[in-house]
C-alpha cells in the first residue's frame, strides 16, 4: 500500500484509556462526529483535512464503532478536494489499520466504502487481492460489492477483468444494474474501442434498462478524454431531443474529464453548455470541481471556471463589498503556487469586479509563508496600507524558537516598507525572544528601531511586569509617569502582577505589595474597577429535588351519589337551609348521567333557588340532545333573573353548535356577539370546539356560512386566524367540489389572514382534475406572496401526492432547488401516516441529488414505512445506501436491525447499543477509584439520576487532599447541588475555591458593587440569595436586596412577590408567624396599602415550604387566613393556592376537605386550568407514566368533578389523560383509563374515543364500542418556510412540461 509522502503523515494523538468515562463519553461522540461531517458535507460538499483528523483524534481516544468507521472511510475519497490523491488514499489506509487495531469489526459496507474510496482517487490495487481479503476476513460481497469492482477494472480499461466479476454476478443471480453498464461503456473507452462504448446504449434497451443522465454523462466523459468535441457536441443535441435533463454537476464531471485529460482548449465548449446561476447548490459544486482542479494543477482551468460566475449585483446601499474568489485564492496559497501566478489572478478578479481586494486577501492567507514579504512590496507599490498585524504570523515561530536574528530581519523589513512596531507587536513578539531587555534595546537601536517612543516604553512596562521585576518596572514607571504612558502602563502592570501571583506569594510579599502600591498611588492616580459576573454566576440552583406524589383514587357510584344528593337537598330544604350550593351538585351528577328529564324537574321544583351554574349545566345537556329552543329557553330565564351571570364560553359555543346544526345561522352569529359584548374570548379547549363547529357546517357544503362565522369570530376578536381555524373553508369548496370558488376563496383568506388553509389538498385536486389554469394561477400567486422556493415545493408534493412522478422529476431537477428538512419531513410524515409508499419512495430516490438532502434521515423515512408494511424492502433499501455511500446514524441501523431481526433475517452489520447507563458499565461513582473519575462520572449523569450532593461534596474534599484539582465547572456543578440541598456553608466553602481566590466577600455587598458598576445580575441568582436569606431569617436584608434591585428589577424580571413570600418566610423562620399572616392579609385584603399598583400572584412557594418543614403552627394561622379571605373578602387564591399545593405534596384528604369547606375553588378556572398544563409536562405525571389512581391529575378531578365540568368546556380527564396514553401507544393504560372513567361516570368526548379506537385497530384487536365519524387528522396547511434568494430568470427554467 502506498503511504503518505515525506511530511505528510498526519500525527495522530491516541489514548486507549479503556475506563468507563471513555466508554460513556465515547458513546455520546458518535452521533456528534457524524452530525459534524454530515453537516459540513450536505453545507459545502467537502471536508476539510483539518476537521477530519480532528474527528479522527477524538474517536480514536475511545472505543470506535463500525458506523463511525463507515463515515471516516468515506470523508477520504472525493470530499477531501483540496488534498491530492495519494495522501487521500495513504489516510484512508491509515484509518483502516488503526480501527481495526481498535476492534472494529468490518462487515461488507466498510469494504464498499473502502472501494468507492479507491475509485475516486483513482487508486491502483488488484480486485482479485481485494476480494479475496475479504474471504479471509469471513466477508460475504455484496451486490454493490461486484458493481464496484467492475468500475475498478474499467477504470484501467481491462474489460476481461471486468468480465470476470460479470461472470460471478451472473452465476449468483445479482440483477446487472445501469451502473454496470455505465461502467462498462468507460471501461471499452478507456482501452480505445469506442464503437463498443457507444453499443451500450443499445444493450442496455435491450436489457429492460432505459439509458438515463448518468449513461450519457459516461458516454461524453469517454469522448472528452479522447478530445472528441464534435462528438460531444453531437450526443448534447441527442440528450436534448430525448429530454433528459442533464444537472450541473454532470457538465461539471465532463468539465473535470478534459481538464483530466490534458484538453484545456476544448473547456470554452463544455462552459457554454454549463449554467451556473446565483443559487447555492450549483455553485458550490462549481466550488468544489475548482478545488479538485487546483490540488491536480489544473489552476487555470479552474480559473476559467470561476470566470463564469455571474458578478453579483450588490445593493447600492450594503456596506459588503465583493469577495467571490477568497476559496480560489486560499486554495492556491495553500498549494504554494507562483506569486506571478497569483498577482495575475488578483488582477483580472479586480478588474472583473469580482473582488474587491484580493491582493489583501491572499497576503491574509499567505502571511505565514515565504511569500509574504514580497506580496507587501507589490501592496505598497499600489498604495495600499501595510499594518504591523500583518507581520506577527512571521514574528510567532521566530519568537518560540528564540531566533533573535530573523526577528530582526522581519523588523528590517517592516522599517523599509515603512511600518514601526508597535507595543503588543514589541511586548508579544519581539521583545520575550531576547534574553533581556537590555540586549532587546541595543539588538533593536543597531537595526534603526527608535526607542524614545511611547509604543516601546509601554512595551518595557509589560515585559518588566511579566517578568516580576518590580526594582526596573517602578524606575520604568517613575521615569516615564508624566504624560499618557503612566495612565496606560501602570493599570496594565497592576492587573498582570496580581494576575500572575499564586496566593502565597501574595502573602508573602504582601507588605512590599502594599508600600509598592502606595509609592505607585503618589507617583500618579489611577481609578479603576473591575468587576466579575462570577460572583452571581456562583449562587444559581441547578439540581430540584423530586418529591414522590402519593394519591389515593376515590370512587363513588353515580346513582348513589344522585340519591344522596336529593336526600340532603330535601333536609336541607325541611330546615329552611340554603340548597344553591347542593342543588348545583344534584343537577351536575343528573346531567353527568344524561338524565335531562329528570333534571329538568327538578330545576322545576327548585326554580327560586337556581344559580348559573345549574342552567349552564342543563343548557349544555338541552345543546348535546339537539333541544335548541329549551336551551335557549333556559338561557332567556338565566338573563331574565340577572343579566350579570355570564355563561362561559364553552357554554355560548354549544348553543352556536346546536343552532347551525339546525341551520339558524343568524341566530348562531347573534350569539356570537353576544360572547364579544360579555367580554369572552376563546382559547385552548374552546378554539378546537369552535373547529368542529366550523368543519360541521363545512362537511354540509355550505361555504358561504363557513365564511359568515369565521368572518364573525375574526372581526370580533374572540380568536386569532390560526391555520385550524382556517381549513373548514376549503373544506367546504373541496366537498362540493367547487375548485374555482375554492381557490379563489383561499387565496383570498391569504390576503386578509395570511394562512393558506388546505392548500396541498387543493393543488392535489386541481393536478387531478388536471386543471392548468387554476393550477398556473395557484402557483403564481404562491411564487409572489411566499417565494419560488415554497412554489416548487407546493408542486413537487401534489405531482408526488397525485401519482404525476415524471413532473415531480422535473420540478427536483429545477436549478436551484436545495432540500428543506421541514418541508420534506412534513410530506414524509403524511406518506408514513397514510401509509402511502410508493410516493415516498419516489420522494426518496429523487432528492438523491437534491443539495443539502440528509439522505440518512430520508432512508430513515421510508424504513419506518418499511416496518409496518413491507420488511422485505428493507435490505433492498441497505443495498441502496451502500451504492449512495450513505452513512446511516446509529438510530437508522438500530431500525434496520430491528426490521430484520423481526422477520427472522440476519442483520449484515454491527448493531450500535442503545446509550445507557447500565450498558456503559458503570457503578456509582463512589465505587469508582479514582478521585477525577469519580467527579468525571458523576458530572456526567443527569440531574436525575445524580448522586445526593453530599456524595459529590464528599469526593471532592477527598480529592483535594490527594492533592487533585479539578477544572472550574466541576466546582461550579458542586456548588449547584450544594444550594440546591440548602448547605449553603459547604457552597461558600467550594466558591471560594473557584471564583473568589484571595478573600471571601459578602454576597450582598458584592450585589451592591455590581449594581453600582452599571452590571446587571442575573435573574437566578438574585431569586437564590433571597431564598438564601428568608432561610436564615434575615427580613432586613431581603428588604436591602429589594431596595437595591428596585430600578432594575423590571430588566432583570424580578417579580415582587420573590420578595414578599420570602419576607413572609423569614418572619416564619423567626418565630414571628401573626407577622408573617397580617404582612399576606394586607396583600389580599381590598382596598389595603399592601396590595400596591397590581394584583397579587400566588403564594403556593410560602405553602409549600411551610407543609415541606412540617410547621403545623403556621399552617393553621396561614389555613385560617386563606378561608378567611375567602369568606369575608371572596379572595380566593390564597385558598386555591393552598388547595393545588396539598395537592401537588400528596395531601389529598387535606386537599378535599380544604375542597369541601370552601366550594368556590373549582370556580377558579384559569388557576385550576394552569395548574393541570403545568403538571401535565412534569416527568412521571402522565397517566402513562404512573399507575392510574396515581396520576396527579385524575385526584385533581376526582375532587372537582362534576363541578370543573362547569367551567371546562369538555370532559378535562379524556382531553388531558386519553392523548397523553394515545401519545405513548400503551393500550392497557389506555384501557384502564377508559375503565375508570366508566366507573366514575365521565362521559368520553368523541375525538378520546377516537384516539382509543385507533389504538385498538394499531394492536389488531377489536373496537368494543361504537366508533365515532369524527378524524383525528385533522386539517392542515402547508407549513410555511423562509425561502432564499432564487433567480427570477430561472423559475421552471428547466420544467416547460409542467403544466401540460
Amino acid at each position: 500500500r502506498s503511504r503518505l509522502p515525506p511530511g505528510g503523515n498526519p500525527s495522530f494523538t491516541y489514548s486507549d484509556d479503556g475506563g468507563p468515562v471513555a466508554r460513556i463519553s465515547q458513546a455520546h461522540r458518535a452521533d456528534w462526529a457524524l452530525d459534524l461531517l454530515d453537516r459540513s458535507v450536505r453545507r459545502t460538499g467537502r471536508i476539510t483535512k483539518q476537521l477530519l483528523l480532528r474527528v479522527f483524534r477524538d474517536i480514536c481516544r475511545g472505543h470506535p464503532s463500525g458506523n463511525q468507521a463507515l463515515l471516516l472511510l468515506r470523508s477520504c475519497g472525493s470530499l477531501l478536494s483540496e488534498v491530492n490523491l495519494p495522501e487521500r488514499s495513504a489516510l484512508a489506509h491509515q484509518i483502516w489499520d488503526k480501527l481495526q487495531e481498535l476492534g472494529v469489526t468490518y462487515d461488507a459496507s466498510h469494504y464498499n466504502a473502502l472501494l468507492k474510496v479507491y475509485l475516486q482517487n483513482s487508486f491502483k490495487f488488484s480486485p482479485t487481492d481485494f476480494l479475496a481479503k475479504m474471504e479471509a476476513a469471513n466477508v460475504q460481497p455484496n451486490r454493490v460489492t461486484y458493481q464496484r469492482l467492475i468500475a475498478a477494472y474499467c477504470q484501467e480499461g481491462d474489460i476481461e477483468g471486468a468480465s470476470k466479476i460479470l461472470g460471478f454476478m451472473k452465476d449468483k443471480e445479482i440483477p446487472i444494474t445501469e451502473a454496470v453498464f455505465n461502467s462498462l461503456l468507460t471501461g471499452h473507452a478507456r482501452a480505445g474501442d469506442i464503437a463498443s462504448a457507444e453499443n451500450m446504449l443499445p444493450l442496455m434497451k435491450g436489457s429492460g434498462i432505459e439509458p438515463g443522465p448518468d449513461t450519457y454523462v459516461a458516454l461524453l466523459s469517454a469522448h472528452a478524454e479522447k478530445g472528441d468535441v464534435e462528438k460531444m457536441t453531437q450526443i448534447f443535441e441527442e440528450v436534448a431531443s430525448a429530454d433528459i435533463q442533464l444537472m450541473d454537476r454532470d457538465f461539471l464531471q465532463v468539465l473535470t474529464s478534459l481538464a483530466e485529460a490534458g484538453h484545456h482548449q476544448h473547456v470554452p465548449v463544455i462552459l457554454e453548455q454549463l449554467i451556473i446561476s446565483l443559487n447555492v447548490s450549483s455553485s458550490t459544486e462549481a466550488m468544489n470541481v475548482c478545488l479538485s482542479l487546483v490540488t491536480q494543477g489544473k489552476e487555470d482551468v479552474a480559473f476559467s471556471l470561476l470566470n463564469t460566475f455571474p458578478v453579483r449585483q450588490l445593493d447600492s446601499q450594503s456596506e459588503t463589498a465583493p469577495n467571490q474568489g477568497n476559496f480560489f485564492l486560499r486554495h492556491c496559497v495553500a498549494m504554494e503556487m507562483p506569486v506571478e501566478k497569483l498577482l495575475r489572478y488578483c488582477k483580472d478578479l479586480k478588474e472583473s469586479n469580482r473582488h474587491a481586494a484580493p491582493l489583501q486577501f491572499v497576503l491574509q492567507c499567505a502571511l505565514a509563508s515565504a511569500k509574504t514579504a514580497q506580496l507587501m512590496k507589490v501592496m505598497k507599490e499600489e498604495g495600499l496600507p501595510v499594518r504591523e498585524h500583518f507581520f506577527w504570523p512571521l514574528l510567532i515561530p521566530l519568537q518560540q524558537e528564540k531566533n533573535t536574528q530573523g526577528i530582526l530581519d522581519v523588523v528590517k523589513i517592516m522599517l523599509d516598507l515603512g511600518v514601526s512596531p508597535d507595543t503588543p507587536t514589541y511586548s508579544s513578539y519581539i521583545l520575550p525572544a531576547f534574553p533581556s531587555l537590555d540586549s532587546a534595546r541595543s539588538a533593536l537601536k543597531e537595526v534603526g528601531c527608535d526607542l524614545n517612543t511611547l509604543r516601546f516604553t509601554t512595551a518595557e512596562v509589560r515585559a518588566e511586569a511579566g517578568l516580576g521585576n518590580l526594582a526596573s518596572l517602578y524606575s520604568v514607571c517613575e521615569y516615564n509617569m508624566t504624560g499618557s504612558v503612566g495612565l496606560y502602563a501602570v493599570p496594565y502592570f497592576l492587573y498582570n502582577l496580581i494576575e500572575g501571583m499564586s496566593t502565597e506569594e501574595i502573602q508573602a510579599k504582601e507588605k512590599l505589595l502594599r508600600e509598592y502600591f502606595h509609592q505607585l498611588r503618589n507617583v500618579v492616580h489611577v481609578t479603576h474597577t473591575h468587576s466579575c459576573r462570577s460572583y452571581s454566576c456562583s449562587i444559581r440552583l441547578a439540581c430540584v429535588n423530586y418529591i414522590p406524589l402519593s394519591f389515593v383514587s376515590v370512587k363513588h357510584d353515580p346513582e348513589q351519589k344522585i340519591e344522596a344528593l336529593e336526600s340532603k337537598l330535601e333536609d336541607l330544604k325541611s330546615r329552611d337551609q340554603p340548597i344553591a350550593a347542593v342543588l348545583k351538585q344534584l343537577l351536575v351528577a343528573l346531567c353527568s348521567e344524561e338524565k335531562l328529564d329528570q333534571a329538568l324537574d327538578v330545576k322545576a321544583r327548585h326554580e327560586s333557588e337556581m344559580v348559573v351554574g345549574g342552567y349552564a349545566v342543563l343548557i349544555q345537556l338541552c345543546c348535546t340532545h339537539d333541544k335548541v329552543e329549551e336551551a335557549l329557553n333556559l338561557k332567556r330565564e338565566l338573563d331574565r333573573r340577572d343579566s350579570s351571570d355570564v355563561l362561559t364560553a364553552s357554554k355560548y359555543l354549544h348553543l352556536v353548535k346546536a343552532l347551525t346544526k339546525h341551520g339558524r345561522l343568524e341566530e348562531a352569529v347573534d350569539m356570537l356577539k353576544e360572547m364579544k359584548g360579555k367580554n369572552l374570548t376563546l382559547e385552548d379547549t374552546a378554539v378546537t370546539a369552535l373547529f368542529h363547529i366550523l368543519n360541521r357546517v363545512a362537511l354540509q357544503g355550505d361555504a358561504a356560512a363557513v365564511k359568515r362565522l369565521q368572518d364573525t369570530v375574526f372581526s370580533l376578536g374572540l380568536v386569532k386566524p390560526s391555520a385550524l381555524l382556517a381549513s373548514p373553508i376549503a373544506t367546504a369548496y373541496l366537498h362540493s367540489g367547487d375548485l374555482t370558488g375554492g381557490l379563489d376563496a383561499v387565496l383570498s383568506f391569504y390576503k386578509q389572514y395570511k394562512f393558506l388553509p388546505r392548500f396541498h389538498d387543493l393543488l392535489c385536486h386541481l393536478v387531478e382534475k388536471e386543471e392548468t389554469d387554476l393550477l398556473q394561477k395557484a402557483m403564481d400567486f404562491v411564487s409572489q406572496e411566499r417565494g419560488e422556493m415554497t412554489m416548487l415545493y407546493d408542486l413537487l408534493f401534489a405531482f408526488l401526492q397525485t401519482g404525476r412522478y415524471k413532473e415531480a422529476h422535473k420540478i427536483i431537477e429545477t436549478p436551484g432547488l436545495r432540500a428543506k428538512s421541514g418541508r420534506l419531513q412534513w410530506f414524509a410524515e403524511k406518506c408514513i401516516a397514510n401509509e402511502q409508499m410508493e410516493p415516498l419512495e419516489t420522494l426518496v430516490e429523487m432528492t438523491q441529488k437534491l443539495f443539502e438532502c440528509d439522505r440518512d434521515e430520508m432512508y430513515h423515512y421510508v424504513l419506518r414505512l418499511y416496518e409496518t408494511n413491507d420488511w422485505r424492502k428493507a435490505e433492498a433499501a441497505w443495498t441502496k445506501m451502500q451504492e449512495e455511500n450513505v452513512i446511516p446514524r446509529e438510530r437508522t441501523l438500530r431500525l434496520l436491525a430491528k426490521i430484520l431481526k423481526t422477520n427472522g433475517q440476519k442483520v449484515p452489520f454491527e448493531v450500535p447499543e442503545v446509550k445507557t447507563w447500565e450498558n456503559a458499565g458503570l457503578k456509582c461513582p463512589r465505587e469508582q477509584e479514582s478521585f477525577s473519575l469519580r467527579v468525571e462520572v458523576w458530572m456526567w449523569v443527569p440531574l436525575s439520576v445524580r448522586p445526593l450532593s453530599p456524595a459529590a461534596y464528599t469526593l471532592l474534599k477527598e480529592a483535594e487532599q490527594s492533592g487533585e484539582v479539578f477544572k472550574g465547572n466541576v466546582y461550579l456543578a458542586v456548588i449547584r447541588a450544594l444550594l440546591a440541598n440548602g448547605r449553603l456553608e459547604e457552597a461558600f466553602e467550594s466558591d471560594r475555591k473557584v471564583i473568589v481566590p484571595l478573600f471571601l466577600v459578602d454576597a450582598r455587598a458584592t450585589l451592591a458593587a455590581m449594581l453600582q458598576a452599571q452590571q446587571v445580575p442575573s435573574q437566578l441568582s438574585i431569586t437564590r440569595l433571597v431564598q438564601s436569606l428568608a432561610a436564615a431569617g434575615d427580613v432586613e436584608a431581603i428588604r436591602e436586596v429589594e431596595d437595591l434591585t428596585k430600578e432594575t428589577s423590571s430588566l432583570i424580571g424580578l417579580s415582587r412577590m420573590l420578595f414578599i413570600n420570602n419576607v413572609v418566610l423569614a418572619h416564619i423562620k423567626n418565630g414571628d408567624i401573626q407577622t408573617a399572616v397580617e404582612k399576606l392579609e394586607s396583600l389580599y385584603t381590598p382596598g389595603l396599602e399592601g396590595q400596591g399598583d397590581s394584583q397579587p400572584t400566588s403564594i403556593s412557594y410560602v405553602f409549600r415550604k411551610v407543609l415541606e418543614d412540617k410547621n403545623d403552627e403556621a399552617l393553621d394561622k396561614l389555613s385560617a387566613m386563606a378561608e378567611r379571605m375567602a369568606n369575608h373578602f371572596a379572595s380566593y387564591r390564597p385558598v386555591t393556592s393552598l388547595f393545588l399545593t396539598y395537592l401537588e405534596l400528596g395531601h389529598i384528604e387535606e386537599a378535599k376537605s380544604q375542597l369541601q369547606r370552601v366550594a368556590a375553588i373549582a370556580e377558579q378556572k384559569k388557576t385550576l386550568s394552569a395548574f393541570l398544563a403545568r403538571m401535565s409536562q412534569k416527568p412521571g405525571q402522565r397517566c402513562g407514566a404512573a399507575p392510574l389512581p396515581r396520576s396527579p391529575r385524575y385526584v385533581l378531578f376526582s375532587c372537582l368533578l362534576p363541578r370543573f365540568c362547569l367551567i371546562v368546556p369538555a370532559p378535562p380527564l379524556p382531553f388531558f389523560s386519553v392523548p397523553s396514553v394515545a401519545i405513548d401507544k400503551d393500550l392497557d393504560r389506555a384501557k384502564a383509563l377508559h375503565a375508570q372513567m366508566q366507573t366514575d361516570g365521565i362521559r368520553a368526548d368523541e375525538l378520546s374515543l377516537k384516539r382509543l379506537a385507533l389504538l385498538y385497530k394499531q394492536a389488531g384487536e377489536p373496537v368494543p364500542f361504537e366508533e365515532p365519524p369524527v378524524s383525528i387528522t385533522l386539517p392542515s396547511t402547508v407549513p410555511r418556510f423562509a425561502c432564499p434568494h432564487f433567480v427570477k430568470d430561472h423559475r421552471m427554467a428547466r420544467s416547460p412540461a409542467v403544466f401540460r
